[in-house]
C-alpha cells in the first residue's frame, strides 16, 4: 500500500497541530507562583506548583507571584491633628495569601492596594500631631499594618510591614524647631550651671563650718592667702593688727620686694 505525498503531508500537519496543541496545553508554575484557572469562565482553581495541564482555546488561567512585593506610596499631603502640614512617603510589604481571592475579589490586587494605601496613610497620620509623627514613627508603622491588614484581607492579600520613610517639613517649620532645640540646650546648661554653683555654695558653707570650729585651720587659710597674693610683685597687703607669725610672713614678703628691686 502506497501512501501519496499530499497524505503525507497532510500527516505532518496534523501531527505538528498536535504538537503545537500539547505543548500549549503544558504550564510548569515555579514554586513560589500558582495559576488560577477558569474554563469556559467557570472557576476551576488554583494549581500548581509543577506541570500543570490546561486546555487550549478553552481554558484562561491568571498566574499569581506569591513572593512578598514592594509598593512605594509616593508623597501624600497631609495635615496634622495640630494643623501642621507636611509631606508623607512609605514603603507596604504584602504578599497574595489566597491566589483565588486575589482574582476573584478585585480587579487588580496592585492598584488597588497602592490607592487604598494613600487613603489609609492620609487618615490615620491626619490624626495624629506632629510630634507624635517624628517621635513615634515605629507605634504609626504598626498601626498602619493592622489597618491595611485588615482592609485588605477579604482581597487574600497579607501586609507584612509598613515603613514611613520620610517626612517632610515646611522651611518654617524647620526654623521653628531648630529654636526650640537651641532653647532646650540653653535650659540644660543653665540648669548644670546652677546645680554646680549651688554644690560649691555647700562645700564652701561646710568649709566655714569647719574654719569656725578650727581657729588653726583658719589662720593656715589664712597665711596660704596672702602667700598667693605676696606673688603679686606690685600689690601692698595692709592689714589690721597682726600676729607674730603674721609679722613675720609680711617682714619676708617686704625683703622679697626690696631684693627684686
Amino acid at each position: 500500500m502506497q501512501i501519496d505525498e499530499a497524505t503525507l503531508i497532510a500527516f505532518f500537519f496534523i501531527a505538528l497541530i498536535i504538537i503545537i496543541i500539547l505543548a500549549s496545553s503544558l504550564r510548569v508554575v515555579r514554586e513560589y507562583e500558582r495559576i488560577v484557572v477558569f474554563r469556559m469562565g467557570r472557576l476551576l482553581g488554583a494549581k500548581g506548583p509543577g506541570l500543570v495541564i490546561v486546555l487550549p482555546f478553552i481554558d484562561r488561567v491568571r498566574k499569581i507571584d506569591l513572593r512578598i512585593l514592594t509598593l512605594d506610596v509616593a508623597k501624600q499631603n497631609i495635615i496634622t491633628r495640630d494643623n501642621v502640614t507636611v509631606d508623607v512617603d512609605a514603603v507596604i510589604y504584602f504578599r497574595v495569601a489566597e491566589p483565588i481571592m486575589a482574582t476573584m475579589k478585585v480587579q487588580d490586587y496592585v492598584v488597588s492596594s497602592t490607592l487604598l494605601s494613600q487613603t489609609m496613610l492620609r487618615d490615620v497620620l491626619g490624626q495624629v500631631e506632629f510630634d507624635d509623627l517624628l517621635t513615634k514613627r515605629d507605634e504609626l508603622n504598626k498601626r498602619l499594618q493592622t489597618i491595611l491588614d485588615e482592609s485588605t484581607d477579604p482581597w487574600g492579600i497579607k501586609v507584612t510591614a509598613v515603613a514611613i520613610k520620610d517626612v517632610v517639613i515646611p522651611e518654617s517649620m524647620q526654623r521653628a524647631i531648630a529654636k526650640q532645640a537651641e532653647a532646650e540646650r540653653e535650659r540644660r546648661s543653665r540648669i548644670i550651671m546652677a546645680d554646680g554653683e549651688l554644690q560649691a555654695a555647700k562645700k564652701m558653707a561646710e568649709a566655714a563650718d569647719y574654719y569656725m570650729k578650727s581657729t588653726a585651720a583658719l589662720r593656715l587659710r589664712e597665711l596660704q592667702t596672702w602667700t598667693e597674693i605676696a606673688r603679686e610683685k606690685n600689690l601692698i597687703v595692709v592689714t589690721e593688727g597682726t600676729s607674730p607669725t603674721l609679722g613675720a610672713m609680711l617682714g619676708l614678703m617686704k625683703e622679697k620686694k626690696a631684693e627684686s628691686h
